[in-house]
């Protein structure tokens, strides 16, 4: 089973580079080949992505691959999902950041009215 996050870079680098070899992109996405593979595999076996054959100027054969319309819907899904779960980090962070300002400022003595916070 794929990852969300990872599911969420592997359609995000396959749209933006189609004809990406699997090396690289277990490069971009720091996996190993074989769990690169895996997860391509997995795209293709769902309908999301479909993989067209080309020659290269090597004229060896290479790949492309194509996001189905059904891929398209599960990229944007997927993105959504990932934006969601990002934006939802991100607002712990802030909130923890601030009560660690807090708890330092505290510790430190720091009066607010009179002195700057340490981290401002």
């Amino acid at each position: 089973m794929i990852d969300d996050d990872t599911r969420y870079r592997l359609f995000r680098l396959l749209a933006e580079h189609p004809r990406i070899s699997q090396r690289e992109l277990a490069s971009a996405l720091g996996l190993s080949l074989g769990k690169t593979n895996y997860s391509v595999r997995a795209l293709i076996e769902r309908g999301w992505i479909k993989v067209q054959n080309f020659r290269n100027s090597d004229n060896k054969l290479a790949y492309a691959y194509v996001l189905t319309p059904v891929g398209v819907s599960a990229k944007l899904r997927a993105s959504v999902d990932f934006l969601c779960r990002k934006q939802a980090e991100f607002e712990r962070l802030e909130s923890e950041i601030e009560q660690l300002r807090q708890d330092v400022d505290r510790q430190s003595g720091v009066d607010k009215d009179t002195q700057p916070s340490l981290f401002n």
